[in-house]
């Protein structure tokens, strides 16, 4: 094992900071401050900074010309409330880090210790901190970022912790393993009127009544089907917070998802054709719009080739597990700049669920994470 008992009380130290002080998607500067800062003492032969927003990227070159490799993580939160009791808990209201970025990060500083000490006898390694992965907008910006040329890659991995699966369980297949899903924020507009005459105004109530029931139906099947896709109303508002008035706008939230990218667009057809319809009945106006626009994640055969040989030397569980998953992953991005994969690292079978407030990332994945980039980046690197 390359990381020391004194390293990984470092590793976990800094994890805990991470954790303490939680940015969410594009307010990660002073995190991605705290990750240059640890970088510091690797001493690689490039780092940049503000790739993409506060992106990070630290480049480890070998010896002798080669290809190059990428390992990603992602360095912000979440806006919910943690409610773990750990001693190293968020100090910051209303924000979290209960998806386990602050352990993805700690990962790839744990392989860049290592590197710092045998760097790749060629080619070289590229340790990514991306931002707002969890809004879908950092990996899109990393890659326009101008700069991404100087570290673009021949082969590009990641990992996310996965509670549900036995601890150091891995879950890894070719093909898609995370969804496509896409925000859809429906703004209806009508006349507020006074509470006692709503009937000199129009209000979206019965639209919004309709909406949510039609747009959830909208749903069927379950991955791996091809044709998977969900609609889940996720938020809701009608008019002002008054008894004395009758709405006049209200909106609905609602998250696409599909297997992946090519059902996208019939989805969206269909919700904005219920909405439209919705609208028209009532003489609302509509606004639709689009955010937090993810590609589905799609694992290639020769990325996990790779995966496999270094979870076998190391002597690691794997399988296919449940993939693909219903979630989303920003990493799916990166599969048009060059072969990639993303492997799911079991966090405990009961160990509580992504995005929950009582969710924190187990210490123990860190080593297990670290070995098996490095293992991948000496079988292919040297």
């Amino acid at each position: 094992m390359f990381l020391t008992n004194h390293d990984m009380v470092d590793l976990i130290d800094f994890r805990h900071d991470l954790h303490r002080h939680p940015e969410i998607s594009g307010e990660e500067e002073e995190t991605a401050r705290r990750v240059v800062a640890f970088l510091a003492q690797l001493k690689p032969q490039k780092v940049l900074t503000g790739l993409g927003g506060h992106g990070v990227a630290a480049v480890f070159e070998g010896a002798e010309p080669g290809p190059t490799l990428l390992f990603r993580s992602e360095l912000d939160a979440l806006p919910i409330e943690e409610k773990t009791g750990a001693p190293y808990a968020s100090t910051v209201a209303g924000k979290g880090h209960l998806c386990g970025h602050d352990g993805h990060s700690t990962t790839l500083l744990a392989l860049g210790l290592g590197l710092s000490r045998q760097p790749p006898e060629r080619g070289r390694v590229v340790l990514l901190f991306q931002p707002s992965e969890e809004n879908g907008a950092g990996a899109a910006a990393v890659i326009a970022d101008p700069r991404f040329g100087e570290i673009t890659p021949d082969l590009a991995f990641s990992l996310h912790n996965l509670p549900g699966l036995p601890l150091g369980h891995v879950a890894l297949k070719e093909g898609p393993v995370n969804c496509a899903s896409r925000g859809m924020r429906l703004h209806l507009t009508g006349k507020t009127a006074h509470a006692s005459l709503p009937e000199t105004g129009i209000s979206p109530m019965s639209a919004i009544a309709r909406l949510m029931p039609a747009l959830t139906a909208l749903s069927r099947s379950a991955p791996p089907a091809l044709d998977f896709r969900l609609a889940t109303v996720t938020h809701a508002w009608l008019g002002e917070e008054a008894f004395g008035i009758a709405p006049g706008d209200g909106e609905i939230w609602v998250t696409l998802r599909t297997l992946v990218d090519d059902h996208m667009a019939a989805l969206c057809a269909e919700a904005e054709n219920l909405a439209r319809a919705a609208a028209a009945e009532t003489n609302l106006g509509l606004a639709i719009g689009y955010e937090d626009i993810f590609l589905h994640c799609e694992n290639a055969p020769e990325a996990v080739d790779h995966l496999v040989r270094a979870l076998d030397a190391e002597g690691a569980v794997h399988d296919a597990g449940t993939l693909p998953m219903r979630g989303s992953e920003d990493f799916g991005r990166f599969r048009a700049i060059a072969p990639s994969a993303m492997f799911f690292l079991g966090s405990g079978e009961s160990h509580p669920a992504l995005h929950n407030p009582d969710y924190d990332f187990p210490d123990e994945l860190i080593a297990v994470g670290a070995r098996i980039f490095m293992r991948v980046t000496r079988d292919i690197l040297g």
